[in-house]
């Protein structure tokens, strides 16, 4: 932890989103733990004695959806303080607000930024800072 250096577990399905995620988060400075399934991301965090400072958190994935991952989080104490940043292809109100109810700190369409400010997100949150978009009006 005095290294500055924070862990960022990145839960997505899409293969080359995945990569890119990790590789730009990596270049930011992050330990990236990559999981391709809700279930690698709960195994992953069953094994680790620690855990990350963030998850980001694909809300369609190809085992569960991003609210049965969260269900699944907050089941075990040691997870339901891990901030979560949602990026899906889709945000309806309803299944923003639900998200946003199970204690995730913010909810993005991927489609409405780029992968820097995404990044930039990550890193804010990451840091407990609030967050505030830069071109949504979401």
């Amino acid at each position: 932890m005095s290294d500055g250096q924070s862990t960022i577990l990145v839960l997505e399905d899409e293969e080359l989103l995945l990569t890119a995620v990790t590789r730009k988060l990596e270049l930011a400075g992050k330990r990236v733990i990559a999981c391709a399934s809700g279930k690698q991301a709960l195994d992953t965090l069953t094994e680790s004695e620690t855990v990350p400072d963030l998850i980001w958190l694909d809300y369609y994935l190809k085992d569960m959806n991003g609210l049965e991952f969260m269900q699944k989080m907050k089941e075990n104490p040691k997870w339901e303080n891990i901030p979560v940043l949602v990026v899906s292809n889709s945000a309806s109100p309803d299944k923003v607000t639900k998200m946003m109810g199970m204690g995730v700190k913010k909810y993005v369409l991927k489609a409405a930024h780029r992968l820097d400010e995404l990044v930039e997100m990550t890193n804010e949150i990451s840091a407990g800072k609030e967050v505030h978009e830069k071109n949504s009006d979401n």
